[in-house]
């Protein structure tokens, strides 16, 4: 999918700015590693986007690209920045089920007797609420290897040597599904009310150094105002909650002529524990809103559950 996402960046320069973009594949931790968990890799920050960034750093990349999602918004990388977000793809969770198995069924049982695949502690958190008695399991991999392991009815290795599943149904992003040609499999497209995406979900960010002005110069190119403010907002709540990469954090921002709404959460990975705080504000004002959403949350208790997810 990182492939497809950097393709299309490519095409969109070209397609501009008339320019040959070279495409560099560069296999991070989380590409090696399909089958354990990310947090000790440093969660999806250090396992997919830390060493691209040291490339771009160290100039042997003068750009990269990144699902917005996967970059930690706890903390600034100096010396990057992001060049460029092209418009934002669909945001939305989908379920992908396997031969056999209906949404009704699972809506039926509350998720009794099923298991569901996803690695995101968010996805898993919403998953309990809205399905409480499923079984959440462990599941990595690209999206098309995702799917295939869940039709054969394969089991999910893990890195102490043990198995889960097989899986009954998986949670993916549907922007991932539809990059992969898989979007045919999408049994149920989640709400944004349903399942509120994780902060930055369906952007793709550009990053490169920030003193490179040209290279910033060309991506300005194909910015979509729209997605870099939205951007904006929706990592200044991660900022000011200063989650970490077990936090099931979520948000999701809209613009609407002058205005943008904002609309973020906080759960437990249990799903028991949830507190949602919405706001809105002028749309030029991206990073302020984002600080009235963040803060609201943290008066509600978000600091308390952010902790209690933290690892020991």
């Amino acid at each position: 999918m990182a492939l497809a996402q950097t393709a299309e960046i490519a095409r969109r320069l070209t397609a501009v700015r008339g320019i040959d973009v070279e495409i560099v594949k560069f296999e991070t931790t989380g590409d090696v590693d399909q089958i354990g968990k990310l947090l000790p890799h440093g969660g999806k920050g250090g396992a997919f986007v830390a060493e691209i960034r040291k490339a771009v750093l160290a100039g042997e990349l003068q750009a990269a690209m990144h699902s917005l999602k996967d970059m930690p918004g706890n903390e600034e990388t100096p010396g990057l920045v992001i060049g460029a977000t092209p418009p934002r793809d669909p945001p939305t969770d989908a379920l992908v089920l396997r031969a056999g198995v209906s949404v009704d069924d699972l809506r039926r049982s509350r998720g009794k007797g099923f298991k569901i695949g996803t690695n995101a502690v968010r996805r898993a958190a919403y998953a309990r609420r809205l399905f409480p008695q499923i079984e959440v399991i462990h599941y990595r991999g690209a999206a098309d290897t995702r799917v295939r392991k869940l039709d054969q009815r394969e089991m999910q290795q893990l890195a102490d040597g043990g198995a889960v599943g097989p899986a009954d149904a998986l949670i993916m992003a549907r922007s991932g599904l539809e990059r992969v040609g898989l979007a045919g499999r999408i049994a149920h497209e989640f709400t944004i009310a349903e399942m509120l995406p994780a902060v930055g979900q369906g952007i793709v960010a550009v990053e490169c150094a920030a003193q490179d002005w040209q290279t910033r110069r060309i991506f300005s190119a194909i910015d979509d105002p729209t997605a870099h403010r939205c951007a904006e907002a929706e990592r200044e709540v991660l900022w000011v909650l200063n989650g970490h990469c077990n936090s099931p954090i979520a948000g999701f921002s809209s613009i609407a002529g002058t205005e943008m709404t904002l609309t973020a959460s906080v759960l437990d990975e249990a799903g028991e524990l949830f507190i949602e705080a919405s706001r809105s504000g002028p749309a030029d004002r991206p990073r302020e809103l984002g600080r009235r959403v963040g803060l609201e949350l943290l008066d509600k208790g978000a600091a308390d559950i952010i902790e209690r997810s933290r690892p020991m």
